[in-house]
């Protein structure tokens, strides 16, 4: 997709790689700290790589938005900034919870409106 925002082509290759026909690529974003090394975004479900698994092995996951209860902005601090002060969200997932932190809260944003435009 030709206004398709990511980081690192790589990533957003490997996206593209595992497309289904039609399906649009949004944003591919790399996400910092351990456990997830980035999320996709395509107008058919999310894609998150997960790292936590045992034996340097990882996952690609697709998690279609009929699946996703709710998307939520996480923060270590109150909330007497801004709503999006920080750079991480959690996606719900029935009883399972996906976190995703991102190098700057503008991407945290997207992430976020995207999912909950899906959803809603």
């Amino acid at each position: 997709m030709a206004n398709a925002t990511y980081d690192r082509k790589e990533q957003f290759q490997q996206i593209q790689s595992g497309l289904l026909d039609g399906e649009q690529i949004i944003a591919v974003y790399d996400a910092v700290g351990t456990g997830t090394g980035f999320i996709g975004l395509t107008d058919r479900r999310v894609i998150i790589q997960d790292r936590s698994f045992i034996g340097k092995r990882y996952a690609i996951t697709s998690i279609p938005y009929s699946k996703i209860t709710s998307v939520s902005v996480v923060s270590n601090k109150s909330w007497g900034g801004s709503f999006f002060s920080t750079g991480a969200i959690a996606i719900h997932v029935g009883t399972h919870t996906y976190e995703v932190e991102f190098r700057g809260t503008q991407k945290s944003h997207h992430v976020h409106n995207v999912i909950l435009h899906y959803i809603s």
